[in-house]
């Protein structure tokens, strides 16, 4: 009875992350990171890409529909680009970007920033010990200044940091780096820091690159034909060169030769590969079993993982953190490397949506692995869809009357939800005489919270009308919601209602004795 209640939640949206992306592209409620959530319905309304960046996660960018540009947060190293050194809790608009369309963004540890425009333009402001603003300067950059120095008439198209060091791509699939250089991540041959882009060139000198990525001191390039290169710092083996050795200049992968490599990402220390026909290789630093192998050893070469695995679609991973996420076709989410402290070392199965959220719930510091784009359009998941057709006139086959009130239902959602629905309507139900159907042992408020019950899996009843919810759900053997309204009883007992409810209850056993004596 009421004495023993299960530690069930009040509201369970149990919907699997399989059905909540029919599509690439979920929307992204930017709220699971702490830094939006003050903000109020409209404001959030009106974003379209945003980016959570810093050593504590503590600062912001975001752009809205009308491509401004927003920022806000603690302003480390002058990190807002808003003119001066003083931390913000409201978002001030970057003048300077009004009306630029940005098409790539990303920040170092610094942290810096870099932010490439559709018109081709790189823009830079923030942390400039090393010169990774690309001004020829170590002075810090306290508003965004256009970077020009060798990249005149040149479009750029994708940007990447490390932790002090820049790199652009650019529409002709050129590189160029600069910046910190202490292990050769600019790829110029030295370890000379570079004040100003320098293009890489080497053995990419006649290669059309398609992507660019940053570890902390490493650099990674995927060129057209699906080869991929690396350069920089290499003690963990994140070049996956089959060494420890640091490259100066950029260095073909020879692991991954005969695959056609289509995304790359890069952690703090390791690196992951997608192939065109959906399969994953990590390599590198393994010390929170980032690289998914099961152990925490370091791997020199890619090795494949999730091999048992449908189709992987996306990876994730950022070089301010040891996490690891990938997505498959069907929109299963798995994470692995360091989650909240913890160092899980087989890919684990999520119920997240998207690999984004898993840097917002997991990730140390909880940055954003990528520009996140939010997309405010109009699709809508199943448990969604279900959620708000419920009481709808427009689409019901079927309605309730209870107390003079309908309640419009679907004939076919209440047969796969309900055993007691599913034996109701057989064959010989006759549609055209049960139009309405008249419910007078239950009142209006406890059967219309059971029905929708039956389309959102959750229960929001005061305790007093519980017990009636969980009179019906006794009566129609519905287990789960049964549990579910004894645990709103039990919570919801206060001084006020304590004797009702008590009154109640006792009722109901009594009622359910009887029951059980007369069926004897």
């Amino acid at each position: 009875g009421l004495a023993e209640v299960p530690g069930a939640l009040i509201l369970l949206k149990n919907v699997p992350a399989a059905l909540a992306t029919y599509c690439e592209d979920t929307m992204v409620d930017v709220t699971k990171w702490p830094m939006f959530s003050l903000m109020g319905p409209q404001e959030l309304a009106s974003i379209r890409k945003a980016c959570v960046f810093g050593s504590s996660a503590n600062e912001a960018i975001y752009i809205t529909n009308d491509d401004e540009v927003f920022v806000f947060g603690l302003n480390c190293s002058n990190c807002l680009g808003t003119g001066d050194s003083l931390s913000t809790i409201v978002p001030k608009k970057l003048d300077f970007l009004s009306g630029r369309k940005v098409v790539s963004l990303t920040y170092g540890s610094g942290p810096h920033i870099l932010l490439a425009t559709e018109d081709g333009e790189l823009f830079a402001w923030g942390h400039n010990g090393y010169s990774q603003l690309g001004n020829g300067t170590t002075n810090q950059g306290v508003a965004p200044v256009l970077v020009s120095a060798n990249l005149l008439n040149k479009k750029v198209t994708e940007v990447a940091c490390g932790s002090h060091h820049s790199m652009a791509l650019t529409d002709t699939g050129e590189v160029y780096a600069w910046g910190y250089n202490n292990c050769g991540q600019v790829g110029s041959g030295s370890t000379a820091n570079q004040p100003t882009p320098r293009r890489v060139s080497s053995c990419l000198q006649n290669k059309v690159a398609v992507s660019i990525v940053c570890g902390q001191t490493s650099s990674l390039a995927v060129v057209d034909n699906g080869e991929v290169y690396g350069w920089g710092y290499n003690g963990n083996g994140q070049l996956g060169l089959g060494n420890n050795g640091n490259q100066l200049t950029p260095c073909r992968l020879v692991g991954l030769q005969g695959l056609c490599v289509q995304q790359i990402v890069s952690g703090y220390a390791h690196s992951m590969a997608l192939t065109d026909e959906g399969l994953l290789y990590a390599w590198g630093a393994n010390t929170y079993g980032q690289l998914g192998t099961g152990n925490k050893s370091n791997q020199l070469s890619p090795v494949q993982i999730l091999t048992e695995k449908e189709r992987i679609v996306e990876i994730a991973s950022c070089h301010s953190t040891h996490t690891s996420a990938a997505k498959t076709q069907s929109g299963q989410v798995y994470m692995w490397g360091q989650c909240r402290g913890q160092s899980i070392v087989l890919p684990h199965l999520t119920h997240f949506a998207c690999t984004d959220d898993v840097f917002a719930c997991f990730a140390t510091p909880s940055v954003m692995w990528r520009l996140l784009s939010v997309e405010h359009d109009d699709f809508l998941t199943v448990a969604q869809s279900l959620k708000k057709e419920f009481d709808n006139p427009e689409t019901a086959d079927l309605k309730f009357c209870v107390d003079g009130k309908y309640i419009y239902v679907h004939k076919a959602v209440l047969k796969i939800r309900c055993e007691h629905f599913r034996s109701m309507f057989q064959s010989h139900w006759n549609e055209d005489m049960k139009e309405v159907i008249e419910i007078d042992q239950f009142s209006y408020p406890v059967y219309r919270s059971f029905l929708e019950f039956l389309y959102t899996d959750s229960v929001e009843l005061p305790p007093e009308d519980a017990i009636g919810l969980l009179d019906l759900a006794t009566s129609y053997c519905e287990n789960r919601l049964k549990r579910l309204c004894q645990h709103i009883i039990k919570r919801g007992i206060i001084v006020e209602n304590a004797f009702s409810l008590l009154s109640a209850a006792v009722r109901y056993d009594a009622e359910k004795r009887k029951l059980s004596q007369s069926c004897v």
